[in-house]
């Protein structure tokens, strides 16, 4: 019948799974399976892969650009388009400067090889500092906490899975979302096997969770008080005499005393009120932590989207350091992936190089936080932002205080998206330019093989060619880069003046594997293949795996992993790199920076208030949905329960609301209309909505609740400007009544 079968990752969420696809001969996917011969997820599939072929022959997805004239949108070629978004990217910049243009990049660019390899050269083009990523609704705590502690905000320790004995998980529900900056397919066997081998898995959660009623104990914690039961267990730790003394970190560690001190207001007794969680547990967990012969302690999403998520992200690794757990196996390590350099320039980590200009809030990473891009859009004057580019995200949906963002953007006076769907943020483009279906694109995952916890790498081909006269993802985001910076210019220069300038730091830096060479010679041994993948074969011949460009005869090229194995490579289990890592000015792990010992005020603060009362709004993730980039074809989108608000019977009995009830969210942001679904899963005191969905605008092919309506962009972390997301303030109204 003409079926032919291609192997290739799966580009859906972190978990990096490989995927068997049979393909018929128009290049539709007719079936899809997991990759036994995969050596990270051996076979494994979930919901969403099994949904790949659905997701890649959606009839919604764009395969063309699509051009707005007032309210009218009609399909336009790429000449045209491309010629549209030069004239008036250019036009923005010339009329009130290039920082009127800001930069939006979503989760989705990170799922590709285009979104890491072009993404600072758009930006770079533009020249702006109205940068804005997905990052600050998700996970900005964790490269605040890298930063400050190892040096360097790409240092995000995970723990090391396949080899620990007890994990303590916090804010994490990785049996739903498949992990998430702990990339590690099939998580249920994981964890069972951390038990099989007489260990324990312990998670925190506001809610008993999928992933909690595997594990072998779930504490209950009230959303958004994750710091004070941290900064207890680090308390314990050291009121018992229970810290580790570690071979491998000694003479590796700056601010022990300082944290001792900082720690001492914060016994178990004085946070059980506010955290809910009894002070005999508290003390229970850290001295399991504490023995434990290997343990890790592994914080994500619940801990980050609250107003202590730096704080969160700094204490988790702070016992993982204290225990004697960092940088070893079993405990929580820093993977090393195939693609990056074996040498680099370090520079410590700072802050704060500028402000945005009307909340006054600090760059963090290069980027602003995204709970202000309304402010810089509605806000007159010098600055203000007028264009927008937005590249595989829907901050509408995923954005604090949606509702006003979306209405904010409505006054742009150009926007240009790189985006598949035509969606609640996309629908106010002049310009959407579609990237190709899943099976016309390479795949190489550059940006989340840095978290994986194995060291591995895979490349997958286009499985699918292109048409004639449909731009690959690579050359969309490069030429966009071009028209960017206000020329035409042919997209390959962009390519070979990186490509240009990386060999030429490579062979003068002493600690490279090509030092001293020609970058000339070195430049004709690259893949013979299109600029990207040459940049990849650069990148894996320049990594701790390469071949240093002949150096190593048995050396990792892209050839050899494209050829040698086309189901992916195995580079073994994470290693001690401690040393590669640490770039702080001391040279020393800073276990107590001041920043975050200053905004320990903060906690002392909330113990001297009273406990908090009222109901919290948390979100959650279902196993078929990643991001609401799933919620518009059937398949992934099925289920019960998909989109409910989740309450405790108690809390329901009080407000007098059954199941199936339609029920109103308020908050101080908005309001949004749910059916009830009453679960003792939940703690008393706390509800819940799911992430992402929130269908309910033109063009959009779904209706349900808006979770991003409620959520407060006033509320961040300050010492990240991550969006508070969870712990939300709301009241549940049991029927439809005008707001106050």
């Amino acid at each position: 019948m003409g079926e032919r079968t291609a192997y290739r990752t799966c580009p859906l969420c972190e978990a990096l799974c490989g995927l068997e696809l049979t393909l018929n001969r128009a290049g539709a996917v007719t079936a899809v399976r997991g990759d036994r011969e995969d050596p990270l997820s051996q076979g494994f599939l979930c919901p969403k892969g099994a949904a790949l072929g659905s997701l890649d022959g959606d009839p919604d997805r764009l395969r063309e650009p699509l051009v707005r004239d007032g309210a009218e949108r009609a399909p336009a070629g790429w000449e045209s388009a491309f010629e549209i978004v030069r004239r008036n990217i250019g036009d923005v910049i010339a009329r009130y400067g290039k920082d009127a243009v800001a930069v939006y990049v979503g989760n989705l660019t990170a799922h590709s090889i285009a979104g890491p390899l072009y993404t600072g050269a758009i930006v770079k083009a533009i020249g702006t500092r109205n940068l804005y990523t997905a990052s600050t609704a998700d996970q900005m705590p964790k490269r605040v906490s890298g930063g400050h502690m190892f040096g360097d905000p790409l240092a995000v320790p995970v723990p090391d899975l396949d080899r620990t004995g007890h994990l303590l998980m916090l804010g994490a529900d990785p049996l739903a979302s498949n992990g998430s900056l702990c990339s590690a397919p099939d998580f249920r066997r994981r964890l069972k096997a951390i038990q099989a081998r007489g260990g324990k898995v312990t998670v925190v959660d506001p809610r008993r969770t999928r992933t909690a009623a595997l594990a072998d104990e779930h504490v209950f914690v009230r959303p958004g008080t994750d710091a004070f039961l941290l900064i207890a267990l680090v308390h314990t730790l050291f009121a018992e005499d229970l810290l580790t003394t570690a071979d491998h970190l000694a003479g590796r560690v700056n601010g022990l005393d300082d944290l001792r001190a900082l720690a001492v207001d914060f016994a178990p007794e004085r946070v059980t009120d506010v955290t809910g969680v009894p002070a005999a547990t508290i003390r229970r967990t850290a001295r399991e932590l504490a023995a434990a012969p290997r343990a890790a302690v592994y914080g994500r999403v619940g801990t980050c989207t609250q107003a202590y998520g730096t704080l969160n992200s700094w204490l988790v690794d702070v016992l993982n350091t204290l225990t004697g757990n960092l940088d070893r196996a079993g405990g929580a390590m820093f993977p090393r992936p195939a693609h990056a350099p074996v040498y680099r320039r370090k520079r410590p980590f700072t802050t704060g190089r500028w402000r945005s200009r009307v909340r006054g809030l600090p760059e963090i990473n290069g980027e602003l936080p995204v709970a202000t891009l309304a402010d810089e859009i509605e806000t007159p004057g010098e600055g203000q932002i007028r264009g927008l580019v937005t590249l595989g995200g829907n901050p509408v949906l995923s954005a604090p205080n949606g509702a006003r963002l979306d209405r904010a953007l409505a006054g742009l006076d150009f926007m240009v998206s790189v985006d598949p769907y035509l969606n609640e943020t996309t629908r106010h483009a002049h310009v959407v330019l579609p990237p190709p279906r899943p099976v016309q694109t390479p795949h190489y995952d550059i940006a989340l093989l840095g978290f994986a916890v194995r060291d591995y790498a895979r490349y997958s081909p286009a499985a699918v060619p292109l048409p004639g006269g449909r731009p690959s993802e690579t050359a969309l985001l490069a030429r966009l880069a071009a028209l960017a910076a206000g020329t035409d210019a042919d997209p390959a220069a962009l390519d070979e003046a990186i490509i240009t300038a990386t060999l030429a730091r490579a062979v003068a830096h002493d600690g490279s594997p090509v030092h001293g060479r020609e970058p000339d010679e070195l430049r004709k041994m690259l893949d013979p293949g299109p600029l990207a993948e040459q940049r990849l074969d650069m990148m894996l011949r320049l990594g701790p795996y390469g071949d240093g460009f002949g150096a190593d005869p048995s050396g990792l090229t892209l050839t050899r992993l494209r050829t040698e194995h086309p189901h992916g490579l195995d580079l073994g289990p994470l290693k001690p790199r401690l040393d590669e890592v640490l770039c702080t000015t001391s040279g020393r792990i800073e276990l107590c920076p001041p920043t975050f010992a200053a905004d320990v005020d903060r906690l002392h603060s909330a113990l001297r208030d009273a406990p908090p009362t009222g109901l919290v709004l948390i979100g959650r993730r279902h196993p078929r949905s990643d991001n609401g980039r799933t919620h518009t074809t059937p398949e992934p989108a099925r289920g019960s329960g998909t989109c409910t608000l989740q309450l405790n019977p108690a809390d329901a009995d009080r407000l007098g609301i059954t199941a199936g009830a339609t029920v109103r969210v308020v908050s101080r942001t908005g309001a949004v209309e749910a059916v009830a679904e009453p679960t003792d899963t939940l703690m008393a005191g706390v509800v819940s909505l799911p992430h992402g969905w929130g269908h309910d605008r033109p063009g959009a092919a779904s209706h349900h609740p808006v979770l991003s309506a409620v959520t407060d962009d006033h509320a961040i972390d300050p010492l990240s400007g991550n969006a508070v997301l969870n712990g939300v303030p709301v009241l549940i109204q049991s029927r439809p009544t005008a707001l106050a």
